[in-house]
């Protein structure tokens, strides 16, 4: 399967980190949590969000987003920085196997300066311009799912079945 990363910088929120943690364990992707976060990792409405699927999850922790690029080498091209100040979609990308989605912090996003740094790796979600963002934990669903789309979803599971009828197609 391709490898999939999600990285959350400085999260605030723990319910909105539990409900990356469930996504990331549902879809098999990687989850880095990029410190100083506004929790600490045992808190209860965290692991409530993520319900009962923590053994699901591969989890690495940073302390800063320094030790994040120095514990991990990435090519420029496999950087995505999700943001509402980015010029163009999220759709208009092509995500290559072990890329890295990165979300900032609920109040403030990614810094402005890695922003800068990385022009061709911002991406942004429509909406409307009336809204200031969308909810953190929404974002990522969205990201990872586009990824997974354009790989065509790899050893997910794509049928379901009902439990008291069948489907007659």
């Amino acid at each position: 399967m391709a490898t999939l990363n999600i990285v959350m910088v400085e999260p605030e929120i723990p319910q909105n980190t539990g409900n990356v943690a469930r996504t990331c364990s549902a879809t098999g992707a990687r989850l880095h949590l990029v410190g100083p976060m506004g929790f600490t990792i045992d808190d209860k409405k965290l692991k409530r969000a993520g319900l009962d699927y923590w053994h699901l999850l591969d989890i690495s922790y940073y302390d800063s987003l320094n030790d994040f690029f120095a514990k991990n080498e990435i090519p420029e091209e496999n950087l995505f920085f999700f943001s509402t100040k980015s010029p163009r979609r999220h759709t208009d990308v092509s995500y290559p196997d072990n890329c890295y989605l990165f979300f900032g912090k609920e109040t403030k996003g990614l810094p402005e300066d890695l922003l800068h740094d990385h022009p061709q790796a911002a991406v942004r979600i429509p909406m409307i311009s009336e809204a200031r963002s969308l909810n953190l934990s929404n974002a990522v669903a969205i990201g990872v799912y586009e990824a997974l789309r354009q790989w065509d979803y790899p050893t997910l599971q794509s049928e379901g079945h009902l439990r008291d009828y069948d489907w007659d197609l």
